[in-house]
């Protein structure tokens, strides 16, 4: 029934829709719309009807799966894909879509994505759009999740440079040989223009080290599903194989390989990290999910500090062998003179015994 509502109030707001006739550059409220070639996003001024927040949201979702009045636009959402729900969770819109949204060709999915997210994080309060294709997070054409966006998670020209590749240098923890200590490794690493860094960053974790003795701390075979940053807080939000635990990594190095990875980010001050969205419970025994945690060094070592105390470990068993062994020996040659003088005595025994039969 409050889809048939809301889809009763799409039709009647359509036929009312105003100031979205032609493209200017307005410091007010616009609309992002399709050209009609479908290669290029189209801003249009638009003057809302509404100023409560949950009415905002609403009025642009209709807005933006209406057609516009300009013959020269598209609307960016095709009639076939439709619009399942939407929600509001702190600062983070999450968008559900129908399957027919995968139908759509690959540059026009990105230019509709870019077209929602822009048009509704002008909302006071609406920070980042998250999707989702029926119950699944939205995935990219190699099947990831694509994860939370930001106005800035797009390129201006997506038909150009939607592969373009950036460079940069990360600083990453991962658990030592023995998976009590956490050990930073310096990457070098390519990445998508259209990926964000806290995404890299996961990835990167999730893909393992470069370096020999070091190991992921993330349980293998997790994937993420979103990730982002408002206020400061980094949300990470992982599948359940992240609950597949692995018992010879210590449970805090699985926590601050990722809250050290993305605190070495300037705006990233906590991290908070769910599983498929559900914050509530404890990761193993004493990890609080609905807590956010700050950086912690303490778990950090190095490798010459590693390589020190493996070699100081190595000589203490040596010189414990060594001990034992002489320990052993000298055993043997009491035991061996203790024998001698055993048989001496009963040497001397017998002999007293003859005597006195003799006498």
């Amino acid at each position: 029934m409050k889809k048939k509502l809301f889809f009763l109030f799409v039709f009647i707001l359509a036929m009312c829709l105003a100031g979205c006739g032609q493209e200017k550059e307005i410091e007010g409220y616009h609309i992002q719309y399709l050209n009609n070639e479908k290669d290029a996003i189209v801003k249009v001024a638009y003057e809302p009807k509404s100023t409560d927040i949950a009415e905002l949201i609403q009025e642009f979702l209709v807005v933006l799966w209406s057609d516009s009045e300009n013959v020269n636009y598209r609307k960016p959402i095709p009639n076939d894909v439709e619009l399942i729900n939407y929600s509001l969770d702190g600062a983070m819109l999450t968008i559900w879509l129908d399957e027919d949204y995968y139908k759509m060709e690959q540059v026009e999915k990105v230019l509709c994505c870019a077209a929602v997210v822009r048009t509704m994080t002008q909302i006071e309060g609406v920070d980042c759009v998250t999707f989702y294709v029926g119950d699944a997070p939205l995935v990219n054409a190699q099947g990831e999740p694509v994860g939370t966006l930001y106005p800035d998670s797009f390129v201006e020209n997506p038909g150009a440079t939607i592969n373009s590749i950036l460079e940069t240098n990360l600083t990453l923890y991962f658990a030592n040989r023995r998976g009590d200590a956490l050990i930073a490794e310096n990457k070098s690493i390519h990445y998508s223009s259209n990926m964000s860094m806290e995404k890299v960053i996961i990835e990167q974790l999730l893909d393992g080290p470069d370096t020999e003795g070091l190991k992921s701390a993330i349980p293998s075979g997790t994937r993420l599903v979103s990730v982002s940053t408002v206020d400061g807080i980094c949300y990470v939000n992982l599948d359940s194989t992240f609950k597949n635990h692995d018992y010879s990594i210590l449970e805090p190095i699985v926590i601050y390989s990722i809250v050290n990875s993305l605190s070495e980010m300037a705006t990233i001050n906590q991290v908070q990290i769910s599983v498929n969205g559900d914050n509530s419970g404890t990761y193993r025994d004493s990890y609080k999910l609905s807590e956010a945690y700050t950086r912690n060094l303490d778990y950090v070592t190095t490798l010459e500090e590693e390589s020190e105390e493996t070699e100081n470990t190595e000589s203490v068993e040596s010189t414990e062998n060594t001990e034992g062994t002489e320990n052993s020996e000298n055993t043997e040659e009491v035991d061996s003179t203790e024998s001698v003088i055993d048989t001496e005595a009963i040497e001397l025994m017998e002999m007293k015994e003859e005597e006195n039969i003799r006498n």
